[in-house]
Parts: structure tokens; sequence; C-alpha cells
């Protein structure tokens, strides 16, 4: 209803009526979720859910992107039967994705490859290459960007170097390709642009000096525009199949962690995790912050919606456990991740050992199991033999890892942080998020779990007019849904415990 009104006009009950379709990709497995947002109501119904693991082909890790655009129209034609099923009109369809991998489009706007997945280990030399052209503090102060091998500017880099294709005319990130299929629209949408360290932090458009440095051909990358840019209908034969006549394209927060802060209903003063495969521990930003402190702890200036910055700092994740899940799976132990939890709950409090859990030899390795040991191996430790006690190890190591990224944010910033909002499917880990407020002292709230797909869908219906602006929703999330709050226990983490952690971290090779 518009405030001042006393009786709603049609448009304002088809506004609060309305459906959003979010596409929430990511690494490796994604959704189709059918949102409202009447009064009161944060629906996110799954209707569709879908996997696409990368694979070696043609020389490199590759995305299957035509298996993911198939299972992508199914969800939308899933979703067209559940919003009728409702009685409800659909408004709009918004994709979001991990971020740095890209795609390339011939002059007709075909894909002419698979995109290469940022685990492809093509960029293992590409940064000191590139640094070599360009000294990394003036990278730093263009771009404000955290350094890490599988940014899109190395591997462009990396692309460059092996030759790029003769016929590529447009690269477009993986939200926008998709969007492009769906729309025909050649954009690429600022928090996942902001990704690829090749735009100016101080501009918000394509730095020209570090495109000059790649050697790309003019116009490879199209304009950048905003989170809640209408991108056009649907084309008429992906409205036709799907049956979603006169349904819009809207580029939400395309980055997964951009529409996972949207979706936090943060308090002011308050830090977010957004956990899951990985975890991004940072604050949101009015304006960017890029020193030599900042490039020095290598946190980044990622574009969040509507004109504010993501200060974070990227820790690797439940990737840790998950991976350890599938060598104990492969070895017919009964892992079940409910299971694991409860074990652990019954172990004693307090952490005996832990790892560093940013160690780069941990982002894809063999064995993550064997990883693990040589860490704690070098510092004279053994890895324990229960799966439970292995998941205790990650999990407290995680929540050590956390409260020193909290503690360096209230550093750089000069700022206490209140509390901490942990977002994303790690937050239905009571451990962890209960950990998390033992590590950093601070309380913690958790939810919602489908902060990405709900922030989708609510920049969606901030461009509907749903809601006036992103405050006005995120008071909606915090009306609509119960949160599970953690207060800190002092003591649990020693100071031997913590000297531990840190002395894990300075063995760590680089």
């Amino acid at each position: 209803m518009v405030q001042g009104s006393s009786e709603p006009g049609h448009d304002d009950v088809s506004r609060t009526d309305a459906l959003y379709i979010a596409v929430d990709l990511g690494a490796g497995s994604g959704r189709v979720m059918l949102g409202g947002l009447r009064p009161s109501e944060l629906r996110l119904d799954e209707v569709r859910r879908f996997t696409y693991p990368m694979s070696m082909r043609e020389g490199h890790l590759r995305w299957p992107f035509g298996h993911i655009l198939s299972e992508i129209r199914s969800g939308l034609a899933d979703a067209a039967r559940a919003a009728k099923a409702l009685g409800r009109p659909v408004q709009s369809v918004g994709v979001d994705t991990w971020g740095v991998d890209y795609g390339l489009l011939d002059g007709s706007g075909r894909l002419i490859e698979d995109p290469i997945a940022y685990r492809d280990d093509r960029t293992a030399r590409a940064m000191e290459a590139v640094h070599g052209r360009l000294p990394k503090a003036e990278v730093f102060a263009r771009t404000g960007i955290q350094f890490l091998v599988f940014n899109t500017l190395y591997q462009l880099h990396a692309h460059r170097a092996q030759g790029l294709p003769a016929e590529a005319r447009t690269l477009l990130m993986m939200a926008d390709l998709i969007h492009h299929d769906l729309c025909g629209r050649a954009a690429i949408e600022f928090t996942n642009a902001s990704t690829t360290q090749l735009v100016n932090v101080q501009t918000g458009t394509w730095d020209p000096d570090l495109l000059s440095l790649l050697g790309l051909p003019p116009g490879l990358l199209p304009p950048i525009v905003p989170a809640g840019t209408d991108l056009g209908p649907l084309l008429p034969d992906v409205a036709a199949t799907t049956g979603l006549e006169g349904v819009r394209v809207v580029a939400p927060a395309t980055h997964d962690t951009g529409s996972a802060v949207v979706g936090a209903p943060l308090t002011p003063g308050w830090a977010y995790v957004s956990s899951g495969t990985w975890s991004l521990v940072g604050v949101e930003r009015l304006s960017p912050l890029v020193n030599r402190d900042v490039e020095r702890e290598n946190f980044t200036n990622e574009g969040g919606a509507f004109q504010t910055v993501r200060f974070l700092k990227n820790v690797m994740g439940l990737w840790l456990l998950e991976s350890c899940r599938k060598e104990w799976q492969s070895a017919g132990r009964d892992v079940a991740y409910g299971t694991l939890l409860d074990e652990v709950a019954k172990l004693p409090t307090g952490a005996d050992e832990v790892i560093f859990p940013d160690d780069q030899r941990l982002f894809n390795p063999t064995s993550m199991l064997a990883a693990l040991g040589q860490q704690l191996q070098e510092a004279g430790a053994r890895l324990p033999e229960s799966p439970a006690q292995v998941t205790k190890l990650i999990l407290d190591s995680l929540a050590l890892r956390y409260a020193q990224v909290i503690e360096t944010i209230e550093r750089l910033q000069g700022e206490p942080v209140l509390g901490i909002q942990i977002v994303g499917g790690g937050s239905q880990n009571a451990y962890l998020n209960q950990a998390t407020a033992d590590a950093s002292g601070k309380p913690v709230l958790a939810g919602p779990v489908e902060a990405t797909a709900g922030g989708n869908v609510m920049v969606q219906a901030i461009a509907a007019g749903r809601f006036a602006n992103l405050a006005e929703a995120r008071a909606h999330v915090r009306g609509a849904l119960p949160f599970a709050r953690f207060e800190p226990h002092p003591g649990r983490y020693a100071a031997e415990v913590r000297a531990r952690f840190r002395a894990r971290q300075a063995q760590v090779p680089g």
C-alpha cells in the first residue's frame, strides 16, 4: 500500500502480490527459487535444484554451460507452474552466481567455449607476471580489491597468453551470460564486475590502464550497470517455452555475496559472515577503504547494491569440511552432516588443536585430509582419526579465523564491531555460530539461511517499487523471520589456543 493511502489501488495490490524468480548458482550447484513479499511474508520456495560439477575438457577445468542453461529454463517453467497454482503473477527473474569466472561471445552472441573454472591451474604464475609489469601496490590503489590468484585479472592474463579466440567480441560474467541468454542484453552488473579486479575503485568504471595492460580487444567488456537494472523482457522463445509471458529480467546483485549481504538484515555497526563453501567476513560501508594497511591485510572493497561497499575478506569456509566428508564417504564411513554435528556437540568444549584454514594448500588438494595432516605435522602435531574430532578441529579453527578478521576490521576502520550476523547455509551450524560468538566475544545472530536468494528477490522487489529502498526491504525481513541469538561465553578459547592458532598461521607458506 502506498503510504498515506486509505485503500490500496490495483497497482499496489499487484505489486504486493507479485512473485519474483531468483536463480541462485553456487560453484557446483544451483537452485531456482520463487519468492514473495506480502506483508509479514518472506516466501522462498525452491522449485528446482540441480548440479553442474566442473570437469576437465579441452585442457582446462570447465563449467558445463549448456547444461546450466537447460536446467535454468526447466526451473523457470517449474516456477511458472508454481506461481499459477498460487494464483499470483510473476514480476521478474534475476540471476546471481559466484564471481570472477566469465565466458566469451562471438559477434552473433554465441558462446565460443564453455567457461573455465576458477579452480583451474592456468593462473598459477599469472599474478607474478602481471605484477612484473604493474606493481601490486598500484593495482590495489586502482581497484581496492584483494589479491586472489583466480581473480579475473589473472584469468584474463593467462587466457591472453594462451590465445584469446579470434572471434571473441564480448566478455560476460557468469550471471550476465545467463541474463544474455534470457533477454539478449549484454551488460555486466556492478557487484560482479568489481570482483574482476579491473574496475577503478574511485570511478566505478573499467580501469583503462589495466585493460591496456592485458591487451584486450577494444569493446570486449560491455557497459557496467547497477543492481536493480531492468534488462528487458524475456526473449519470446524463452517466455513461450517457460510460460512466463510478460516477465522482465532484472539484474540483482549478481555476485552471490552481494545478494547475501542485501539479504542480511544488518544492524548498524554489525559485521556479517556469509557462511558456505567460502566464508566472506566483512562489513557494509558507504565508501571504499583503500590504504597501505588494507592492502597489507589483503582486504577487498567489492561493489555492493545501492551505492554500498562490501569491505571483506575471503576465508576458506566449509569447503574444508565438505572435502573431508567426501573422502570419508568414499571410504564407506557414515558422515552425515547432522550426525557429525551431534557427535561434535558431545566432545569437550574449547580446542586442543587448531589449523590455519586459509593455507593455500587447502584450496584444491588431491586429499583434504592429507593436506590438513601435513599442516599439523609441520607443527609437530597429528590429525585426529575420528571424523567428529576433525570436524571440531575445522569448526574451531574457522571461528578463530572469523574472530581474527573481525578484530582486523575494527583496527582498519577505527570503529568497534558490535555483533555478527551469520547468513547462508552455515548459519544452521549451531556449533560454529556459538564458537564464533565465543572466539570474537560478540553476540551472533544466525540467519537468514536463504540470504542470497532472499537478497536477489529483494533487489527485484525494490526495482518493481515494492519497497522504497534497501532499509525498507531489510526491515521487512527482520519482521518476517525469527533469528537465533548466540551470546559469547568468555574463556572458551584459552590464550594458549589463540597463540597456537597464530603459530599455525605463521608457519603457512606465503
